[in-house]
């Protein structure tokens, strides 16, 4: 089977190869996949540029965590029903050596989820990481109906999903973007008011749209550069989850106006979710994907030859949508 791989860490076009190697056969509770879509997430490019730091923890890595396509094959006990079914796929190259940037996966059984028959595989190589983030982000500290929900970067992959499913789950929704261009896209998934981030009198202004009475919850893509501004804005008693935080690595938080508010910090990874809450996202996600109640942003799918130029594209911060690679193109 093809696959890409890269052996050291550093740039896209000096590190990425793409090579072949045996099709994997499946152990006892595992799945074999065909994978027809391969997301490239922005924690996949810092990996391969080596960003988290020391050796690889194998002598070969194929990427990527997150996909989707079609059981071919089942280990022992698994029943052999599961041959045939359309499935996303999550937590493929956590703590593994072999992701979803090949022809063929084999993973735990339970991360293989059935994708309904009218979302496309790459729809399904969105829901590892950006939805499931979102749906936890959202719905994790309990119910948001009523409440006045903050999304900032509210068109990034995790953001434009948050900023529908709090929607859907009768928030009031604000959204902040980067450029006034978004402010409509962010507007078309679902929320009320909508802000470009860069300016100057944020605050003051998502102040103004809830009569000065702050935001309940707030889900936040880059927490050292806002969380000044979140502890001003934010209601007693409010949460704030914090997925992201890239442009300032090690923030300062400002404790006692957060104290004095008694505000829930959550700093959610999704990929150390108890099975509990997995389980619960699941079957939100599920349930939402059945109804076609979510919009899906796919910015550009590449065949697998073009994998140094999909890793690219998402390093390049320029993208409006999941970035795709297709390994049976």
């Amino acid at each position: 089977m093809r696959i890409a791989y890269y052996e050291q860490t550093g740039a896209a076009g000096e590190v990425l190869k793409l090579g072949s190697t045996e099709k994997p056969t499946p152990q006892p509770h595992e799945v074999v996949v065909r994978v027809h879509a391969s997301a490239v997430n922005p924690s996949d490019v810092k990996a391969r540029a080596g960003a988290r730091g020391g050796p690889l923890a194998w002598p070969r890595i194929i990427p990527h965590s997150d996909g989707a396509g079609v059981i071919e094959a089942v280990g022992e006990r698994v029943p052999d029903s599961r041959i045939g079914q359309r499935v996303w796929l999550w937590n493929a190259q956590w703590e593994r050596a072999n992701g979803t940037a090949a022809e063929y996966i084999a993973l735990p059984a339970e991360q293989a989820v059935p994708l309904p028959s009218h979302v496309d595989f790459a729809t399904g190589a969105c829901l590892g990481i950006p939805a499931s983030t979102a749906w936890h982000c959202v719905h994790a500290a309990g119910p948001v109906k009523d409440r006045i929900v903050l999304v900032t970067g509210g068109t990034g992959t995790v953001g434009h999903y948050a900023v529908q499913m709090a929607k859907l789950a009768g928030a009031v929704v604000i959204a902040t973007v980067g450029s006034n261009e978004k402010i409509e896209r962010a507007h078309e998934a679902g929320a009320d008011h909508v802000f470009n981030y860069t300016s100057p009198t944020l605050g003051d202004d998502i102040l103004r749209c809830t009569s000065s009475d702050g935001v309940d919850h707030i889900i936040d893509s880059e927490f050292g550069s806002n969380i000044d501004e979140h502890a001003r804005i934010i209601r007693p008693n409010g949460v704030i989850f914090a997925y992201g935080s890239a442009r300032i690595k090690q923030p300062v938080l400002p404790f006692y106006p957060l104290l004095f508010k008694s505000i829930g910090l959550y700093l959610p990874l999704i990929y150390l979710l108890p099975s509990s809450q997995r389980q619960q996202l699941i079957t939100g996600i599920t349930r939402l994907l059945e109804q076609n109640a979510l919009r899906h942003a796919i910015d550009t799918q590449y065949p697998l030859d073009e994998i140094v130029r999909a890793h690219e594209h998402v390093e390049s911060g320029g993208k409006s949508g999941a970035v795709i690679v297709a390994p049976d193109q």
